[in-house]
């Protein structure tokens, strides 16, 4: 097995798809039991695509797609779903004595012998990517049957629905858990229970977009609601208030916490359900997505001692990875670190974490008041909502201590206004804000469908405008990896506004916004859009994504 390894790197490098040092690299970060392939898809080297591709070549094994694939639903009966899942297998068709079965790994040859004697076929093998599998293993063997199960179960009694909704065995506890296994691994940030008036539709939200998962009839929504809330310890008699809740879980083996939120509508209660992945959040600043001329300003301004560093944008822009990131990249056994959150959303090592709660008077002035007297060098406020958490972040930053936070703003020049606004004085301003970091998340072009296209006038224009000349751009032709979007993954586009002495005086003199602009020009701004379309150059994003979140002015 390991000489098969060594010639898959070395074909990988042969093919010019990786560097005999990425080679080294992933060889040397892989633990004892991960295989070559894995330990390069994680480090980002290579797609799942590309290695099948090379797997196809050296194997001679034939390459499917399950996206559009005619499963002969017969032969699902013939493999149990945990060998399955266990060994990434979908049985496809059988053909006499000959069982063909798609594999993410064809040679895991155990796998392929288990399953020669539990079915007492000859097993013939193809490859999938592994994202292919599991979707399809999902759509197979789970939801199908939870629902049909459910069908069969449904009663509307009410004690009958207490023992559905806690039963771990119950059809609408298998439900809820495939339902949030599937979102897990669609990488999808939220989920949506829409209560309608005929049926219940289920939506995630996948790279910043919400598709419809699946639709259930109507009577499931009460058992469906009820679950959740039990799950969330939330209040289940109370159905005329919102409410929200936490669920902590374990799903294929790794740490997923939920954020669950309840709002009554005409129809019944709608849940949204924030799902954040403990094992996947990001930790290091070098993978956000920043340009070079704009880490190094980052790191600049977050390594100062003192001042206050503002990250800016909508709701879902990435604020709280950029400064979880941050916090990661600061951590160090000599400095206290205190962050005051609503809610704490990511747990960090060796960092002190409030929570905010309203209820018992816990502001996030009331956190950060209290903060300052424990001998912090590094404070986070979750968020700057009102004057007073802004005057006392303002102190904070003024009597030694370097303080990070967001706000809600569209642009890094309005958030100097936005401060002022507050009521808070320019001299004030002027003096403690170091930096302020804008973000939005575009959405990245799928690696493995991605081709290079002539650019359309309109972007000819639109680049022109910007001052640069575009030759080619890419787009995502749709293909089973990217579920036919063209788009996989999320990537960040950022404005550094740095406040040197002439923005200083300038906030001082209560300059208009637009003088400020100017200047921030002829500093060397990089604005949003300009960020944007240098990575719509780079050819891992597309105009339309960039336009989408950022205006054109």
């Amino acid at each position: 097995m390991a000489k098969m390894r060594k010639r898959l790197g070395d074909l990988l490098v042969e093919s010019g798809l990786i560097t005999v040092e990425q080679l080294e690299q992933a060889l040397n970060e892989k633990t004892d039991k991960q295989k070559l392939g894995d330990a390069l898809l994680q480090q980002g080297f290579i797609t799942e695509q590309q290695l099948i591709e090379v797997l196809e070549f050296q194997l001679g094994i034939p390459h499917v797609s399950l996206f559009r694939y005619p499963i002969d639903p017969n032969v699902i009966k013939m493999v149990s779903k945990e060998m399955a899942t266990r060994n990434f297998i979908m049985p496809l068709k059988r053909e006499g004595e000959k069982l063909l079965v798609a594999m993410a790994d064809p040679m895991d040859y155990y796998a392929i012998d288990e399953l020669r004697l539990s079915t007492g076929f000859q097993i013939d093998v193809a490859i999938a990517t592994k994202d292919d599998i599991i979707r399809t293993t999902h759509k197979y063997y789970d939801t199908v049957d939870a629902v049909d199960e459910l069908m069969d179960d449904l009663n509307p009694v009410s004690e009958q629905e207490q023992e559905q909704v806690t039963n771990e065995e119950a059809p609408i506890v298998k439900l809820v858990n495939q339902l949030l296994l599937s979102a897990v691994q669609q990488r999808a940030s939220d989920v949506h229970f829409d209560a309608q008036e005929t049926k219940v539709i289920i939506r995630f939200r996948i790279d910043g977009l919400l598709k419809t998962e699946r639709v259930l009839p109507k009577h499931m929504q009460n058992v469906l609601v009820a679950r959740i809330k039990i799950m969330a310890n939330i209040d289940i008699t109370e159905t005329r208030i919102p409410q929200d809740g936490r669920i902590k879980v374990n799903l294929d083996f790794h740490p997923v916490d939920l954020r669950v939120s309840t709002l009554p509508t005409v129809f019944g209660e709608k849940v949204v359900m924030r799902i954040l992945d403990l094992g996947a959040s990001i930790n290091d600043i070098n993978k956000l997505g920043f340009n070079k001329v704009h880490l190094n300003r980052f790191n600049e301004m977050i390594e100062k001692p003192t001042g206050i560093v503002l990250i800016t944008g909508p709701t879902g822009s990435g604020k709280s990875s950029t400064l979880y990131a941050s916090l990661n990249r600061l951590n160090k056994e000599e400095v206290n670190i205190i962050t005051v959150e609503d809610p704490v959303e990511y747990q960090l090592e060796g960092i002190n974490q409030i929570q905010v709660n309203t209820k018992v008077g816990m502001t996030f002035a009331a956190g950060l008041r209290a903060i300052l007297r424990q001998d912090p060098d590094i404070v986070m406020v979750g968020e700057i909502r009102d004057t007073e958490t802004a005057e006392i972040a303002v102190r904070a930053s003024l009597t030694g201590h370097l303080v990070l936070s967001t706000v809600h703003t569209n642009d890094s020049v309005s958030t100097v206004t936005r401060l002022i606004d507050m009521g808070l004085e320019p001299f004030l301003v002027a003096s403690s804000l170091s930096g302020v970091v804008a973000q939005r998340l575009v959405r990245r072009i799928c690696r493995d469908c991605r081709q290079d296209v002539a650019p359309t006038e309109r972007e000819k224009h639109i680049f022109a405008n910007r001052g640069m000349k575009v030759t080619s751009v890419s787009r995502g032709k749709g293909c089973p990896t990217c579920n036919m979007t063209g788009y996989k993954g999320r990537l960040a586009i950022h404005e550094i506004l740095v406040v040197d002495e002439m923005m200083k005086k300038m906030i001082m003199n209560n300059r208009s916004i637009n003088d400020i602009k100017e200047y921030a020009v002829q500093a060397g701004t990089i604005f949003l859009i300009d960020d944007g379309l240098l990575k719509v150059k780079q050819g891992v994003t597309t105009t339309e994504e960039i336009l989408r979140v950022v205006s054109g002015d």
